[in-house]
């Protein structure tokens, strides 16, 4: 018996088809696809979720020292002139950030191999680059998904069948999280 399914296409098409539904599943929190897919894409996405549950925790939190430019009312930059020449104003501020043990910042790098960046656009700016921000998706597994599903052994995905689609009559599903 094979340990995958081919989903009659190539390897690579096959790898970035599920890349691409992994993605969005975690992005998005449910998506609606074929029953053969879905269950590929939920092995994929189980074994990301464990990964981020099992390394939640595992991180320090250590004060840093950063320069800020300072900014006036308006929110540009302040500037003064030194020497004839004009140089921006900082502020030195105190900053708590979470830095990860090595287990994490593997685990990270796991999840990054899998996952495609996903770029965030507002819908009034739609079409445009202005305003858009990226997702830090290994992030949102870490903060917002394995806590969720911290005392929660497997079974993180459920897939609930919709019918036929009317073109081919392939079984459709939603795969989403619980």
């Amino acid at each position: 018996m094979a340990k995958y399914r081919k989903l009659s296409r190539t390897s690579n098409q096959r790898k970035a088809l599920l890349r691409n539904q992994v993605t969005a599943l975690l992005y998005r929190g449910k998506i609606v696809t074929t029953e053969a897919k879905a269950k590929e894409v939920r092995k994929i996405a189980e074994k990301l979720i464990a990964l981020a549950v099992r390394e939640k925790d595992n991180y320090e939190t250590v004060t840093v020292t950063a320069k800020v430019a300072a900014k006036d009312a308006e929110g540009k930059r302040v500037k003064e002139v030194k020497d004839g020449k004009k140089v921006t104003v900082y502020n030195e501020v105190q900053k708590e950030i979470k830095k990860d043990m090595p287990s994490r910042l593997h685990a990270r790098r796991q999840m990054l191999k899998v996952l495609y960046p996903v770029t965030e656009v507002p819908t009034d700016n739609a079409g445009r680059k202005r305003n858009t921000k990226k997702v830090d998706l290994p992030a949102k597994l870490f903060e917002e998904i394995a806590p969720k599903y911290a005392n929660r052994n497997g079974g993180y995905t459920r897939i609930v069948k919709l019918g036929m689609r009317r073109g081919d009559a392939a079984p459709i599903v939603v795969l989403e999280l619980v």
